[in-house]
């Protein structure tokens, strides 16, 4: 039961991470358009320590793995 309990915090986590990155980028993107609309859709927005990349791929216990699947002929 631990176990569940700590995937699902690290799933919330990793939600809580993308939620306030996405808001900050958007916060960034408004503050761009209205300084500088001509340059605004080429801004590039820096996540810094937002960045949800270091949780992805932390459950791969056996509940997550896909099944093989079987070589099927071909008609």
């Amino acid at each position: 039961m631990a176990q569940r309990d700590e995937k699902r915090k690290q799933r919330q986590l990793k939600r809580e991470i993308k939620r306030a990155g996405n808001k900050r980028r958007r916060q960034h993107l408004k503050r761009e358009l209205e300084r500088n609309p001509e340059e605004a859709a080429h801004s590039e927005y820096d996540f810094g320590n937002l960045r949800s990349e270091t949780l992805n791929g932390l459950d791969q216990d056996a509940t997550r793995r896909k099944k093989p699947e079987k070589d099927t002929p071909a008609e």
